[in-house]
């Protein structure tokens, strides 16, 4: 039997009780930093398989180990899966709805480490089949800066045994489950957070000509930064700013002293991204200073853009439309999105695709909503792929080195 048809077989086998895993958790969020019971139920699972090692409390909550294979040392592909929650009050009727009020699994990594589970599960399962070592990684802490991948790198768990090639995924509601999708090279954008506080001289409504408006310093500085991306940025070059926040606390009467502005810049190219940062500064404070006002500009410097290894994700279609079918291998576009995923791809080779999680003959609910779902079905193939990825992988390693 091939290999494929083996996993594809595995997969299906154990797909219920993956499903039941991400119920699990799905019931049980945890926030960034805070993934303590998340971490232990993976821990325990993992410690009901054979061939099968790790660590724990790494940079915090983070695991990392390894299945694995014949000849361990003879190479090492890694998956990761993130772990961490969102503060969402969670809208669904589904029977394993969140149990932790405000906090819900609505970006999907219940089913990232639901479907790394089953992967390890599998791998465990096929071990004599396999050269190498599949070192795993569930990483806490993705959706707040600075982000779970940076400190579990920082912490080392590249510095014993160093992946040739890293594989990781993100459920798609727009995309049909069944389909999975990926693109080369630069995917998903940088992200920068931009806090400015604008000061001036507040007073009463009725008597401006004492007082210094931040207000109107603040609204000129938003219409003004929009020029970053209508006039500054290359139009080949994608780009977004936009203002999420304008805090003016004063009342109908009342001029406030201080405004404050909360923003992002998105983008894919880091000689941009530092010049971008400079004209933030120029333009929020040049065009407070022309109002009488001050402007203080903080750059919260975030997530690099994940870049996809070509080579690497060349080979990956090929595996993966010899899995699922040509015509449910797509190519995709770049995204706006950002994940510290790209603090990885920065190390080595690393392929990040999507997979299809959209529910049939429902309206799409969106990412980092309350109503967010998944159909389940996505998490056979997931799995599937996720370990056919890792196998392959560890394949082309063997290839490469005769």
């Amino acid at each position: 039997m091939k290999i494929q048809d083996k996993i594809r077989d595995l997969a299906r086998h154990h797909s219920n009780g993956v499903i039941a895993l991400r119920r699990h958790l799905h019931q049980y969020p945890e926030l960034s930093k805070q993934e303590v019971n998340t971490a232990n139920f993976i821990c325990n699972y993992l410690d009901t398989l054979e061939r099968v090692s790790y660590t724990r409390d790494i940079a915090g909550n983070g695991i990392c180990g390894f299945v694995e294979g014949r000849n361990p040392q003879s190479g090492c592909v890694a998956l990761r899966a993130d772990m961490d929650a969102l503060p969402i009050c969670e809208k669904t009727n589904l029977p394993f709805k969140s149990l932790n009020e405000g906090v819900m699994h609505a970006c999907g990594h219940d089913v990232h480490i639901a479907v790394l589970l089953g992967a390890i599960t599998i791998l465990s399962e096929i071990s004599d089949d396999f050269e190498g070592r599949v070192m795993f990684i569930f990483q806490p802490s993705e959706e707040h800066y600075p982000g779970g991948a940076i400190t579990m790198l920082n912490a080392g768990i590249f510095d014993q045994v160093k992946p040739s090639k890293i594989f990781a995924l993100h459920t798609t509601p727009e995309m049909e489950t069944g389909k999975i999708g990926i693109r080369e090279g630069k995917y998903m954008a940088s992200t920068d957070e931009i806090y400015i506080e604008v000061r001036g001289r507040g007073g009463h409504g009725a008597t401006p000509e004492l007082n210094i408006d931040p207000v109107v310093a603040a609204s000129h500085i938003v219409i003004a930064l929009q020029t970053i991306v209508s006039r500054n940025a290359n139009p080949t070059m994608p780009t977004t700013f936009s203002v999420g926040k304008f805090i003016a606390e004063g009342r109908t009467n009342i001029i406030p002293s201080t405004v404050s502005l909360e923003c992002i810049i998105r983008t894919f190219d880091e000689a941009w991204r530092k010049q971008a940062h400079r004209l933030i500064h120029r333009i929020a404070e040049e065009t407070a200073k022309a109002y009488g006002a001050t402007a203080d500009v903080f750059i919260d410097h975030g997530y690099p853009f994940v870049n996809n290894n070509p080579s690497l994700v060349r080979s990956a279609k090929q595996w993966a439309r010899d899995y699922l079918g040509e015509e449910n291998v797509l190519d995709i576009d770049m995204r706006m999105t950002a994940e510290d995923f790209s603090y990885f791809a920065q190390r080595v080779p690393a392929c990040y695709f999507r997979l299809g999680t959209k529910i049939a003959g429902k309206p799409i609910t969106n990412l980092h909503t309350a109503e967010f779902d998944v159909d389940e079905r996505c998490i056979e193939v997931g799995m599937g792929v996720a370990t056919l990825f890792a196998v392959k992988g560890l394949s082309e390693n063997q290839e490469q080195t005769l």
